[in-house]
């Protein structure tokens, strides 16, 4: 029996290369998801008729930008409100992306699927809050929020 040589390629410019670049454009990285979730809220808002689209709209706008509940978007508005709302929910996720990135890169074999890894389990932990924040205030306000 003969043995094959595994060639797992090379890494371009060396592993502390890749590791720094991860930890460079983690933090960038991780706003697309939320931006996607904002844009799909967006468009889900667009000439809405239906009950479904506007729920569905509301969930997807507080996950990707979870400062719009602390502001109280639901019960407020107005321009400023919204531009704090989403510039603190996207300071949030650079935060996210940043720690993220740092406890993917940990491993001397850092790569792009351990930095994701790392995010969605943090970006479910906001998640999970935001979903409890939302239960909360139906209960304590006594209606129905959603």
């Amino acid at each position: 029996m003969q043995s094959v040589p595994i060639d797992l390629g090379h890494v371009p410019q060396g592993p502390r290369a890749y590791r720094a670049r991860l930890r460079r454009l983690g933090p960038i990285l991780g706003l697309f998801p939320p931006a996607a979730m904002g844009g799909a809220a967006w468009f889900l808002l667009r000439d809405n008729t239906s009950t479904v689209r506007g729920v569905g709209s509301f969930l997807l706008a507080v996950l990707a930008a979870p400062g719009l509940l602390m502001m109280g978007v639901p019960l407020s508005s107005g321009s400023q409100v919204w531009l704090v709302g989403v510039g603190t929910s996207a300071a949030l996720w650079l935060l996210v992306g940043v720690v993220a990135s740092r406890r993917a890169t940990r491993a001397p074999a850092a790569s792009w699927r351990d930095f994701w890894r790392e995010y969605l389990w943090l970006a479910g932990g906001v998640w999970l809050g935001v979903v409890g924040a939302l239960m909360a205030a139906n209960l304590i306000l006594g209606r129905a929020l959603v």
